[in-house]
């Protein structure tokens, strides 16, 4: 598509494997952003791939967020004794629960992004832990998309993390790694993301725009899905005048308060007209849209509150008829793993369950 070629990853299967060996192949820089970092098996993985390229040569920069992260001290280390710079976002500094509640209300960098040579980028929900990988590999296999760019997207994603890595006071860059050849724009495959700005709105200001431009239909999966009140409303309005708007949500997810906020609007979305599921099995944690078969994006941005008005995140948004295409070919495959809700089910559910949706949905801001 372009001078940019962009291939879609599900889940860790093909994800990691596709990581490893742009990794290995690194010949000057591999720059990682990750909100979640564990020193398990993918971690550790990941870890023996750093090392080496960093013996080798390669300016390896890795930054992960200081409160989403559980790595040892052990494990930075033994990284940064090889070379490898580390940057911890915004660690958490005082101990126990009070410790971790003010760390969790401080703008987190929940982006997920690797760039190697600002070639080959990688971006989309899957942080770096086994949680991602098949449970073949020792996983527990859950449900997220990825992308791989390969071209100037890929610079546009390095360019987002160098910001961050300055601002954040990471180790002095060899800038002279970091220009690259100009390359007339691409349109079709933008990286957008929140920024340092007050004005943080890019990526819902995308997302409103693709929902309010729709003319046959919408399909988003969402994994903590508590939109704020202008794409809650392009989603309504989209449907209400005739446009077909599907929502995947996660049935089952690691935070079941968010999961009983979002129940909170089903009521609202099904008198819209809009079609609403819940996906069943394994943790659901992807977070993309395809918008009439053309406009997709995938991308760290849950529709919530915490993502699209404080945190950093990064979304891939691609503008390619063959892309939408694969893109509502995984949708329809993920509908088979859902249950529909309806207004039978919704009056099916207890007092008490509506009165915790309320009660969640409240105070969804903190979520």
């Amino acid at each position: 598509m372009g001078s940019n070629r962009v291939a879609l990853l599900k889940d860790g299967y093909q994800t990691f494997p596709a990581m490893l060996e742009a990794l290995r192949a690194a010949q000057s820089t591999l720059c990682i952003e990750t909100y979640i970092l564990r020193d398990d098996r993918v971690g550790d993985a990941l870890a023996s791939v750093l090392i080496e390229r960093a013996y080798a040569g390669v300016e390896v920069n890795l930054m992960y967020d200081g409160w989403g992260a559980g790595v040892s001290d052990a494990y930075v280390t033994r990284l940064r004794l090889a070379g490898v710079r580390v940057v911890n976002f915004q660690p958490v500094k005082l101990l126990g629960p009070l410790g971790r509640l003010l760390g969790r209300l401080k703008r987190r960098n929940h982006r997920k992004a690797m760039i190697i040579d600002g070639r080959i980028g990688f971006t989309g929900g899957l942080n770096l832990s086994s949680d991602y990988a098949a449970v073949e590999d020792g996983g527990r296999g859950w449900r997220d998309t990825h992308v791989r760019i390969e071209g100037p997207a890929a610079v546009q994603l390095e360019r987002m993390f160098l910001i961050t890595w300055r601002k954040h006071k990471g180790p002095r860059l060899d800038e002279q790694r970091y220009v690259h050849p100009e390359t007339p724009p691409d349109r079709r495959v933008r990286i957008i993301g929140n920024e340092f700005r007050k004005d943080r709105k890019d990526i819902r200001v995308a997302y409103v725009a693709a929902f309010n431009a729709a003319k046959r239909r919408i399909h988003v999966t969402n994994s903590y899905f508590m939109p704020p009140a202008r794409v809650l409303r392009g989603l309504m309005r989209a449907a209400r005048r005739g446009v077909e708007v599907t929502l995947i949500l996660a049935g089952t997810t690691d935070v079941p308060l968010v999961l009983l906020a979002t129940r909170g609007l089903y009521a609202k979305l099904l008198r819209s007209g809009v079609k609403v599921y819940e996906w069943q099995g394994r943790v659901l944690h992807a977070k993309t849209a395809v918008v009439d078969g053309a406009w997709s994006t995938v991308g760290s941005a849950n529709l919530d509150n915490l993502s699209l008005r404080q945190n950093l995140e990064v979304n891939a948004v691609i503008e390619d008829e063959r892309f939408g295409t694969a893109m509502e070919r995984l949708f329809t495959q993920d509908l088979y793993q859902c249950t529909a809700i309806t207004r039978e089910r919704l009056d099916e559910r207890s007092l008490f369950d509506r009165l915790l949706s309320w009660l969640a949905y409240q105070v969804r801001s903190w979520l």
